[in-house]
């Protein structure tokens, strides 16, 4: 057991892994937006009285934050703009519930900017 624990006590690493991934997902979901466009969106958001420019911002959910994740910079509020991403998804009906797809990246986010530290 304690071997295991050796190989395996490494939260840094895990960390990082996390937020990649998180990243990497994050930014599969964006392409696909990028390719299909975002009318679906604005249709949701326009139902429920709100302006479907709002729409856009999925660009900056699904693909800048995720970047900025990747790249290591402003981690923690990358990761709070994806929070803010699924809040709207969630809030939109957007992903039906299915939405344990929404909830994996709204608490890896979450994750991501709680256990996040600055190099000092």
């Amino acid at each position: 057991m304690k071997l295991l624990e050796q190989l395996f006590d490494h939260p840094r690493a895990g960390l990082l892994l996390l937020r990649w991934t998180l990243a990497l997902l994050m930014i599969l979901h964006g392409v696909a937006k990028v390719m299909n466009g975002v009318d679906g969106i604005e249709g949701m958001l326009q139902a429920r009285g709100l302006p479907g420019w709002l729409a856009h911002g999925v660009y900056v959910g699904e693909l800048v934050a995720p970047l900025l994740l990747l790249a290591g910079v402003w981690i923690v509020p990358a990761a709070l703009v994806i929070v803010v991403n699924m809040v709207f998804s969630v809030g939109t009906n957007s992903g039906g519930w299915r939405l344990e797809l929404q909830a994996f990246f709204f608490v890896t986010a979450l994750v991501v900017a709680l256990t996040h530290r600055q190099q000092r």
